[in-house]
């Protein structure tokens, strides 16, 4: 059997498999139908402030494994409904942060920067429309790279990426973040530090917890779900909530934003944008293949590379990056959706999940059996079938599926949501900090972690107030524990050297580079604030 075989056989298990329904005669598989309900529930949950695309996931998979058991005909419409999530959260994710200023999910943080402001000024509609068409843009182009590339390109990062490699490269991207991301590398340096400070608390051994202070509740840790949507939504409403009193204190009232202008997104718009679109998708793809990266940084790198762009090109009237520019949400929703099918390179090919969302589609692999993420899965035999490149190439068949709902209903679905925006802020705040809260407490089922919740949104604000961006943090919480296990493992692998970070002239360049970032942003926003 060749290639061409195993594609054929792919399709005809998601396509004609176990139909589910039918409709005017014609059968729906169930993998089809899981996919579609996926996609609805992944936008819904992406634009939805407090939710995110992995909490759905997190709480959908072990009802899935309960409904369809762990036989390996589960695995093609579990993973499929999965990626339906994946796929429309990564979307979603730009209503709130366009909106209301409050990102989605964490990679949809750099769109509030220029979404808001847009919205602000009236073009709410369009700043949707521009997101919907970037994001499905960058998503296509990636999930065409993960086909062609799955075998060959992870493959090759890893040939290259030894332990300390990839340590040095955490660190790398560690710096560049603290770096690029507001107006201070110092505060962002300090805004790692401290979501690093946090990350580390209640771990270490089991017997003697780090930072717990003796108390339960701290050698637990913090929960994810806590830290992030703490410092990222709770922090963000805290401070909403204060401008809405200090504007109506002020001005007796508090003004709604009225909708006016083109709403509409014309060609030559896209032939605009589509050069902010074409590069982040590149780096999104780069970022998601490289293993334990994730979209937050790929969505960075994105909005830099396009505001380096714009300011050599930009007219005198253009507003700045950060200030409503469009080309600030093209090129970041580009970059963070481009990241969802590049992330399956590095799961399929080696069994490493590129971001958070990936962890959950290896979890269902080990949970139901038949499927072992690995460079097995792509091997063609001499003789019978790898029934696992199959489901490969199922997998590929779905998200594909998942790309061609997005381009069709997900545009309407996401465009209907701007119809929130007429709903008055101090209406609405409550009402997302009582979401927020409640999907806080169904993860974690406990009242502490709704008092560490209110603490980490106390540190948001303060953050916010003194103009320290909080990405930096939630980026170092959220990989921490990662840095800290890739460096006990390269530790270990090079028999106790205190320098393996800089034994290997691949890690080496990575430090010095990661050097090089902080010094030459540090001088340079020094000179433009001189």
């Amino acid at each position: 059997m060749g290639v061409f075989d195993y594609i054929q056989l792919g399709l005809e298990a998601v396509f004609l498999g176990p139909e589910f329904f039918s409709l005017l005669g014609i059968p729906i598989s169930i993998t089809l139908a899981m996919v579609f309900f996926g996609f609805l529930t992944g936008i819904a949950v992406g634009s939805t402030p407090g939710l995110a695309g992995p909490m759905a996931m997190a709480i959908a998979l072990p009802i899935l494994i309960s409904v369809f058991g762990f036989h390996p005909d589960a695995l093609l419409p579990i993973f499929g409904f999965l990626i339906g999530i994946m796929k429309g959260a990564t979307v979603g994710g730009a209503v709130p942060a366009i909106l209301f200023n409050t990102p989605g999910t964490p990679d949809a943080y750099m769109t509030t920067l220029d979404g808001y402001p847009l919205a602000q000024k009236g073009k709410a509609k369009k700043a949707l429309k521009l997101a919907h068409f970037s994001s499905v843009s960058g998503d296509t182009f990636s999930d065409v790279v993960l086909i062609i590339c799955a075998p060959f390109l992870a493959i090759l990062v890893e040939r290259y990426l030894d332990l300390p490699e990839k340590t040095s490269l955490l660190i790398l991207s560690f710096a560049f973040i603290a770096a690029v991301i507001g107006n201070s590398v110092g505060k962002g340096l300090i805004s790692m530090g401290l979501g690093l400070l946090a990350a580390y608390v209640g771990t270490g051994e089991d017997i003697y917890p780090r930072l717990s202070f003796g108390t339960q509740e701290l050698a637990r840790g913090f929960p994810v779900v806590t830290a992030v949507l703490g410092v990222l939504i709770l922090g963000e409403i805290f401070k909403s909530i204060e401008d809405l009193w200090r504007e109506k204190k002020q001005n007796g009232q508090i003004n709604v934003i009225e909708q006016s202008g083109d709403q509409n997104l014309h060609w030559a718009d896209i032939k605009r944008y589509a050069p902010y679109i074409g590069r982040s998708a590149v780096i999104g793809t780069v970022i998601g293949a490289l293993p334990g990266v994730g979209s937050t940084l790929a969505a960075t790198l994105g909005y830099t590379a396009g505001r380096r762009q714009y300011q050599k090109n930009k007219n005198a009237n253009d507003p700045n990056f950060g200030e409503g520019a469009p080309e600030g949400i093209a090129a970041t929703e580009a970059a963070n959706s481009s990241v969802s099918g590049a992330n399956l390179i590095p799961v399929l090919s080696l069994g490493i999940p590129g971001n958070a969302a990936a962890v959950f589609l290896i979890l269902a692999a080990e949970s139901i059996g038949g499927f072992n993420p690995g460079p097995g899965v792509f091997k063609i035999p001499s003789s019978g079938v790898n029934t696992e490149l199959v489901i490969a190439f199922g997998i590929f068949t779905t998200m594909f599926f998942a790309n061609a709902l997005n381009w069709t209903i997900g545009g309407y679905i996401m465009r209907s949501m701007g119809v929130m925006i007429r709903i008055p802020k101090h209406i609405l705040l409550p009402i997302v900090l009582l979401l927020t809260l409640t999907a806080i407490y169904v993860e974690q089922t406990r009242m502490e972690a709704m008092w560490f919740a209110i603490g980490f949104g106390v540190l948001g604000y303060l953050m916010r107030r003194i103009g320290m961006s909080p990405l930096p943090f939630v980026i170092a919480f959220i990989l921490g524990g990662r840095l800290e296990d890739t460096a006990r493992q390269a530790f270990q692998a090079t028999g106790g050297d205190y320098f393996f970070l800089f034994t290997s002239p691949v890690s080496f360049i990575f430090m010095l580079l990661a050097l090089a970032v902080i010094v030459y942003t540090a001088r340079h926003k020094k000179v433009q604030s001189e």
